[in-house]
């Protein structure tokens, strides 16, 4: 099922013995579109602390009670490896959960990635012993600087929220959310708001589409033109996506069609 992003803030997370707390915000690869981590806060069972839940922990999600369900024990999460509340994640923190939890870091489906971007600059850094084979200097450095500094592709989705989204030939809007997949927790489709160009529309853009972030400037620039975007199958905000629609989508897009 797509889900917004923001519907699942305030979920209740549910370990195998008790809550340990609410669903806070999602931290997605920005090279793949997967979920790389859910967020969550404890209150003051954890106070000063950022946990982390990897999204192969997470069980069927149930809207109705508004429950994420975990597979971990409230011991499990208490003794795993610190993350101070206010530091960013580096790939050095990230592995340590791996480690600790026994977690696939390539766990689930890649719909995205450079191969459909057609961007070298996105792709995954190399791994000693990877089929990349020898890595060379500037790509040691970069690696080194993922494990001292924050993952330079591991992105909060409430931050990038309110993200300008420049068309080839100009803005067409913002941010407004993220369509989430809860099944496989991939992110499907950017919710644009288009009021400041074509009033009163909101647009679904697939990753397919973008070709580079500016971080800097707080930008999305996508591969299409305003009018394309203009002409592109109305999105009913309060209907259900259904495979027709997602069809016609892609079509109208170029787009393949993957990911259901």
């Amino acid at each position: 099922m797509l889900i917004a992003g923001t519907a699942f803030k305030g979920y209740a997370i549910a370990a195998s013995d008790g809550t340990i707390g609410t669903a806070k915000t999602f931290l997605f690869d920005d090279s793949t579109w997967k979920i790389r981590w859910l967020v969550v806060e404890t209150g003051h069972w954890l106070s000063g602390r950022k946990v982390l839940i990897h999204p192969s922990a997470i069980g069927a999600v149930d809207h109705e009670l508004q429950q994420l369900p975990v597979a971990l024990t409230k011991a499990q999460i208490e003794a795993s490896p610190d993350i101070a509340q206010d530091r960013p994640v580096t790939a050095q923190m990230e592995s340590g959960l791996y480690d600790y939890y026994g977690w696939d870091p390539y766990w689930g489906p890649n719909y995205y990635g450079p191969m459909v971007f057609g961007l070298g600059a996105f792709a995954p850094m190399p791994r000693e012993g990877s089929l990349t084979g020898r890595i060379d200097a500037p790509e040691a450095d970069a690696m080194q600087r993922n494990f001292d500094d924050g993952d330079v592709h591991l992105r909060d989705m409430s931050v990038v929220t309110g993200y300008h989204i420049d068309a080839k030939d100009g803005s067409i809007g913002h941010v407004q959310n993220f369509l989430l997949d809860d099944a496989t927790w991939a992110i499907r489709y950017l919710i644009v708001d288009t009021s400041n160009w074509w009033m009163g529309q909101q647009v679904l853009i697939a990753p397919y589409a973008v070709t580079e972030f500016d971080w800097g400037a707080k930008k999305i620039h996508l591969n299409v033109t305003r009018e394309t975007v203009r002409s592109s199958p109305k999105w009913d905000p309060l209907a259900i996506i259904d495979h027709d629609y997602e069809s016609h989508l892609h079509r109208h897009y170029g787009w393949p069609n993957t990911g259901w």
